[in-house]
């Protein structure tokens, strides 16, 4: 049989999925499965690493019935996951040392408050461009380490290992204990603080700061290259792409120029603009980051804003107050009203991200009075996605000192009409959707087609780009300066809610 398809596994914060995609770009089959949410303590967010890796195995059988095709006629894998996501597994037996430590989970608050004071703090975060915060790899495996008695000894041993979950899936893919492959792509590791943004190796000089042996990391390779052969769910299909959700939702959309940007709403946010072959270094509250990198080719990299919480207000309005049945439900119940009443919400559940990166900072719901309905609080949590894309967007063009004149979106929420319609509002810039809004997964699949020469080359993949969907500005000048300023007003709300001196470790 000839290979006419490409495996993508979305390894998601709230689910995996696998998805097959032809030859132009269309999805064939998708299957998924999600996976609980553990909430310990209040700010702690885990996973457990051997209910992702079953969900992969079923997941991927089900999407190629669904296909009606076998594992011959794949021509590979690519692998998009949750980035800075912290798994240690034990190399013997396979089995995690701890649950996954969520991207999201503030628990190192403390740590990074004592990191970002130490001597050597500042060479850290300009070789790998990030500020120190609780968001990233290197605080929460340094907090693991601490935690677990014994596991800093293990590791200098290497008989544990760390890895991002690219990284636990590709292991456990090629054979797991009996040989698995342990490796990690540029794009997640620069995730870590542990990378050097310029030589794309891990520094030795940041492994000391954070105290981190070299013996538990994986090897760094480019995120488009055969890098081995599945023994696993698909056995005989080579495993030849891995990026981090966000650069593979840039990939999918084919920004590949200078100055192109996407947003991909999800559970969180993420705002990427596409720099070339030059780090550009922030000084408004954004991430510098690899983009991509082809085998062979220099890396490209991009500017990020994350937000932390958008999709997942959604699920909080849903299951925790439980306004709503479903999340499409929020977009019917805020067309109930005209406008959001005077009310805002600021979801600073994890602390915030770009650009204010306050990890201190908490959720707050302002400007209530006896008027405000379930109605006006719907309109606010899809107005709060809005407006911390417009702050993201804000820093970016200072940034890069071009305005942004066109956004494309991808992800769950932009089947919500009204939020995207806001966000066209607030920006005051067309927001244009593609075809195949699963772009992260898309995003995977191509850097694994490229590597296997099943597409040729980018101009090919932009050629399959087709917009589906576009949101022009209608919103006055000056009620959007009025809403920008109450925005503002409520953030500053949100700012000094958690004092060191009563956080528990």
């Amino acid at each position: 049989m000839s290979e006419s398809y490409v495996v993508s596994i979305d390894q998601g914060t709230t689910s995996t999925r696998c998805i097959v995609f032809d030859r132009r770009g269309n999805l064939v089959a998708v299957a998924q499965r999600e996976h609980r949410q553990h909430f310990p303590r209040p700010g702690w967010v885990e996973h457990d690493g051997l209910e992702i890796w079953r969900n992969v195995s079923k997941v991927v059988p089900r999407a190629l019935s669904q296909a009606g095709i076998g594992a011959d006629e794949v021509a590979a894998i690519g692998i998009a996951n949750q980035r800075e996501t912290t798994l240690v597994w034990d190399r013997r037996t396979g089995v995690p040392v701890a649950p996954a430590i969520i991207w999201q989970d503030t628990r190192t608050d403390t740590l990074v408050e004592t990191l970002a004071s130490a001597p050597g703090a500042e060479d850290v975060q300009r070789r790998c461009g990030l500020p120190m915060a609780t968001y990233f790899s290197g605080p929460k495996l340094r907090w693991l380490l601490n935690a677990t008695p014994g596991l800093y000894e293990r590791a200098e041993r290497g008989e544990v290992l760390f890895g991002t979950m690219e990284t636990w899936l590709i292991w456990n893919l090629t054979g797991g204990p009996d040989g698995g492959l342990h490796i990690t792509d540029v794009t997640n590791a620069s995730r870590t603080m542990l990378m050097d943004l310029h030589s794309l190796r891990w520094h030795p000089d940041s492994l000391a700061f954070f105290g981190i042996p070299a013996a538990m990391l994986p090897e760094i390779r480019s995120s488009s290259e055969v890098y081995g052969t599945a023994t696993a769910v698909l056995p005989g299909v080579r495993i030849a792409a891995a990026l981090g959700d966000q650069q593979a939702a840039l990939f999918g959309q084919t920004c590949f120029a200078p100055g192109d940007a996407k947003c991909t709403y999800g559970t969180g946010s993420f705002l990427l603009l596409n720099t070339g072959t030059k780090a550009v270094h922030s000084t408004h509250g954004l991430l510098t980051t690899v983009g991509y990198q082809i085998a062979g080719q220099p890396a490209v990299y991009a500017l990020e804003g994350s937000v932390a919480i958008t999709g997942s207000l959604v699920q909080w309005f849903r299951d925790q107050l439980g306004l709503i049945s479903s999340a499409p439900e929020i977009e019917t119940l805020a067309r109930t009203v005209a406008d959001n009443g005077g009310c805002y919400i600021v979801p600073a559940f994890s602390g915030l991200f770009a650009p204010h990166w306050r990890a201190e900072a908490r959720g707050v719901i302002v400007g209530l009075t006896s008027y405000i309905n379930k109605g006006h609080l719907a309109r606010a949590v899809l107005e709060a996605t809005g407006w911390q894309t417009r702050e993201v967007v804000d820093a970016m063009n200072a940034d890069s000192g071009l305005a942004l004149t066109a956004l494309r979106v991808d992800g769950g929420m932009t089947a919500n009409n009204l939020l995207m319609q806001f966000v066209a509002d607030v920006l005051d810039v067309p927001v244009v959707r593609p075809m195949v809004a699963e772009t992260v997964s898309l995003g995977a699949a191509y850097a694994a087609g490229l590597a296997v020469g099943f597409w040729p080359d980018l101009e090919g993949l932009r050629r399959n780009w087709h917009r589906a969907a576009q949101w022009v500005p209608q919103m006055d000048d000056r009620h959007r300066a009025e809403e920008h300023e109450n925005w503002q007003r409520a953030v500053e709300h949100t700012f000094g809610w958690i004092k060191s001196d009563v956080r528990t470790d």
